[in-house]
């Protein structure tokens, strides 16, 4: 069997992996067994449009909270934690430690698009 190496590693929200799919849907005609499984998933579980959710991402950036990491951005867009319960459970096992007022914060961005 041939050895698998990753080249790049980069956190995609649901909304991207749809649209992946959708692009690997027009060129193979047909998914493979998982990807009918995931795209069944992600069809399921988006929230907001595309469109909202890239807006979501940049009003987090502009938080300018250095400890967030492009994959805790993405866990919140798919999340769309409603209140402060919710936001902390996202982050019970990462290393970040965050201020209740930055969870706040967050969680007044995420309201104006859940």
């Amino acid at each position: 069997m041939s050895e698998i190496t990753i080249i790049n590693e980069k956190p995609v929200t649901i909304y991207e992996v749809r649209d992946k799919l959708s692009e690997i849907k027009k060129r193979d005609k047909e998914l493979s067994f998982r990807a009918k499984k995931t795209e069944e998933f992600v069809n399921n579980v988006v929230l907001l449009k595309e469109k909202k959710a890239r807006e979501l991402i940049e009003g987090l950036e502009e938080l300018s909270l250095e400890k967030l990491k492009p994959r805790h951005l993405v866990k919140i867009v798919d999340i769309l934690p409603k209140d402060m319960d919710s936001l902390k459970i996202l982050f019970t096992n990462e290393p970040i430690a965050l201020k209740l007022e930055e969870f706040e914060k967050i969680i007044e961005i995420v309201k104006k698009y859940a």
